[in-house]
């Protein structure tokens, strides 16, 4: 019986992929990396913003300016405060769930409180935001979902993780957490191939539940 859900923050509870994906994108192809939206996502969702500018470095051939990820923040922000929006059918699924939840994210504090904010989410979570950057784990290091459950006052075994991305996966299976993967069409095979059980929509994920 599941006792508690532990939820990724971007892609899971706030609709924030394309838009952060869109912004390091054309950050990368001002200095020669290019990359269709797509392959994005199996590059470089659900990894640390370290990783994914050691992906777009490897690309070019060399070092990015020292600035980037200061400007890559920044113009973030600003399209996060335009276009975030909550994920469809979460607000419904969170309204009818009866047990405990959190989230849990690679990304800082600051910005999950954003992103949660901005989608009308931020009440709903206070005071069980778990970010990566406060245990210095990130995924696909188990570290930051072992940490929300013992946070919870959950074991592992008790907990199921909700994650969109083979990164999240694999430190919820790593974990030794089940898995429930949003499918999103760019994610489908690779979420499944890591021993996620997919899901297309929050109503379906009800149903499967029970909630």
């Amino acid at each position: 019986m599941v006792k508690c859900i532990i939820f990724d923050c971007d892609g899971v509870l706030v609709d924030t992929e394309k838009i952060g994906n869109g912004v390091l994108l054309q950050m990368a192809s001002e200095h020669g990396f290019q990359l269709e939206l797509e392959e994005a996502y199996h590059l470089f969702n659900g990894r640390s913003l370290k990783d994914c500018f050691l992906q777009i470095e490897k690309g070019i051939g060399k070092k990015l300016p020292e600035d980037f990820e200061c400007n890559y923040r920044n113009r973030s922000f600003e399209a996060f405060k335009i276009g975030t929006k909550p994920m469809e059918g979460i607000v419904d699924f969170l309204n009818n769930l009866k047990i405990p939840y959190c989230t849990a994210s690679s990304g800082p504090l600051e910005k999950i409180r954003l992103n949660l904010e901005l989608a009308g989410l931020l009440d709903r979570f206070e005071g069980r935001i778990y970010s990566s950057y406060s245990i210095k784990s990130w995924k696909p290091d188990p570290g930051i979902f072992l940490h929300a459950a013992v946070e919870m006052g959950f074991d592992v075994k008790d907990c199921i993780v909700i994650e969109d991305s083979v990164a999240g996966v694999r430190a919820g299976i790593n974990g030794g957490f089940k898995v429930y993967g949003f499918a999103n069409g760019f994610n489908n095979t690779d979420l499944e191939k890591e021993g996620a059980i997919l899901f297309h929509s929050y109503e379906e994920l009800s149903r499967v539940l029970g909630v």
